[in-house]
């Protein structure tokens, strides 16, 4: 029975490139496993462009749905934040503009300016 190279993997990941395609050049099992891994590496490189362009276009699609529901979301909390003031005059019963420094109790001018002494 012969004996099976098993060093592939780790040559692969634990030794340079040099001391890597040293073992491959020497070794027959080796060089098959390279020589798979080198097709397998090219079918990746080719259908690669293939899904990148997938993903770009998932992703633009992700976009356009993100701004839709934004600018939906602005327009109804505009609409309905004009048309809720308008009925409810929501502004003017926050902003106490009726209220002057007499009524707050300080002394004032006959310009209604608060006075220094």
């Amino acid at each position: 029975m012969e004996h099976k190279c098993n060093k592939y993997e780790a040559y692969f990941i634990f030794k340079d490139d040099k001391e890597f395609l040293e073992h491959v050049a020497n070794c027959p099992e080796c060089t098959k496993e390279h020589e798979k891994m080198q097709k397998v590496s090219s079918l990746i490189n080719e259908v690669r462009p293939y899904f990148l362009e997938q993903k770009k276009r998932k992703n633009r699609v992700q976009y356009a749905l993100k701004t839709a529901c934004l600018t939906l979301a602005l327009m109804f909390f505009a609409i309905g934040g004009s048309a809720l003031n308008y009925q409810y005059d929501i502004v003017n019963s926050l902003v106490y503009h009726n209220l002057s420094a007499e009524d707050l109790g300080f002394p004032t001018d006959e310009y209604g300016l608060i006075m220094v002494e």
